[in-house]
């Protein structure tokens, strides 16, 4: 946890199997999310402590599905986690459709690749 809070920026690899972020992910998160160190609670309901930082999660997904679409876990939790812990600076990068076929694959991670690189097309 203390790298974490260390760190101006967090650069996440969130692969999306079941409709959602993998286990791994989940224990790590678990173990940053930690009463009195990256959020308290106080009368007015929970603070994030967790501030200043910057987030870029890097999505995979074998299908695509929109990032607010019915069925869609991942991106909507790791927002709202982040969000808990104070932290408003979250950008996403989407590899989509890789298990659909190799030009649908090929495509999506050179735009994928393509966002990186211009750090302004980074989707909020």
């Amino acid at each position: 946890m203390e790298q974490f809070l260390a760190a101006d920026a967090i650069v996440i690899g969130a692969p999306v199997y079941n409709f959602t972020i993998p286990s791994q992910l989940k224990a790590w998160i678990d173990r940053i999310t930690v009463a009195g160190k990256t959020f308290t609670y106080t009368a007015n309901g929970p603070q994030g402590l967790a501030g200043g930082k910057e987030v870029v999660v890097a999505v995979a997904r074998g299908g695509v599905r929109a990032p607010d679409a019915s069925g869609e876990f991942g991106e909507p939790y790791l927002k709202f986690l982040f969000a808990f812990l104070g932290i408003d600076n979250v950008r996403f990068v989407r590899a989509e459709g890789l298990a659909i076929s190799p030009q649908q694959r090929a495509a999506s991670l050179s735009a994928a690749r393509a966002a990186i690189a211009d750090r302004s097309a980074l989707a909020a």
